[in-house]
């Protein structure tokens, strides 16, 4: 097969890409004048079209949620392609897969590469359409597993915190703006309504489970967020294994739960100084103070 853009198969055919239709012309064209098997034309913002020999016909839009530098897209498609169907994949998946490829070197400056977790995520993303950016962050314990392991094995270093986070506020995001720089992944245990009752009290949380799972969600610098339903996460840390474990300096290393996990295997435990005054409790005291 061949992998021309827009202007390229417009030399070759004298059919000019304007929408779907144009495109599969030209490449039908280009792929009788070449005698090849198979012709992918790359358009851009507008996706690729793929024509194969029997005629069939696939459109795929762009994957890219943001442009930054098209050099080597071209190269990550072709590559892609040729990894996946040495694999065994059928060439419309295999097409698919290196659509996604490129949107995630587009979306990095300069000449970039892909690895293995970037593109499990975003194919992840891909097959949950209509769903926020915040929403596709929330994961179940085994899926971050999984994406621990991935991510490992791309030699990437991965952080854990935690908290109830009923009303986030600014000692929050400092914690985990903090916890992030510690690491190349984040990962933060939330507790569930159920577990966050039994810590807080009868009247919390103010909100639920998924609100304040979607709203770590919604930060950049976090990577995934998994609720969990027990008291503490020392199980999900035992799962996850990761690389770092970070908390608020209110308490020392050896109070902090799943300290002996990474002691065991090498990792460290960092403490972040808490902002002074910032606490859901009270907020929640001066909302009462000021409602009496």
């Amino acid at each position: 097969m061949l992998t021309p853009n827009a202007k390229e198969v417009f030399e070759a055919t004298g059919i000019e890409v304007r929408d779907d239709a144009s495109a599969a012309a030209a490449a039908r064209d280009a792929m009788i004048a070449a005698d090849v098997g198979a012709m992918l034309v790359t358009r851009s913002e507008a996706g690729m079209t793929l024509v194969e020999s029997d005629g069939a016909v696939t459109h795929l839009g762009a994957s890219a949620r943001e442009v930054f530098d098209v050099v080597g897209a071209g190269d990550t498609v072709v590559a892609t392609i040729a990894l996946c169907l040495g694999a065994g994949m059928a060439l419309p998946a295999a097409t698919g897969v290196a659509n996604a490829a490129a949107g995630i070197v587009v979306g990095k400056q300069g000449t970039a590469t892909v690895n293995r977790s970037e593109l499990g995520d975003e194919l992840v993303r891909m097959s949950r359409v209509g769903l926020s950016s915040s929403e596709l962050k929330l994961v179940s314990a085994e899926r971050a597993v999984t994406m621990r392991r991935q991510w490992e094995r791309d030699g990437l270093t991965v952080g854990f915190t935690n908290g109830c986070f009923d009303i986030l506020h600014v000692g929050h995001v400092r914690i985990l703006e903090f916890a992030r720089a510690q690491c190349d992944r984040l990962i933060v245990g939330i507790n569930s309504d159920a577990s966050t009752k039994r810590l807080k009290g009868p009247s919390r949380p103010i909100n639920t489970e998924d609100d304040r799972a979607q709203v770590i969600g919604a930060f950049g610098f976090v990577d995934a967020a998994v609720v969990f339903d027990e008291d503490t996460p020392y199980d999900l840390i035992a799962a996850l294994d990761p690389d770092v474990l970070v908390k608020g300096s209110d308490y020392t290393v050896e109070q902090v739960v799943g300290h002996d996990i990474l002691e065991r295997r090498g990792g460290k435990v960092v403490l972040f100084d808490l902002v002074p005054g910032r606490s859901t409790s009270n907020i929640i005291a001066r909302s009462r103070e000021n409602a009496s």
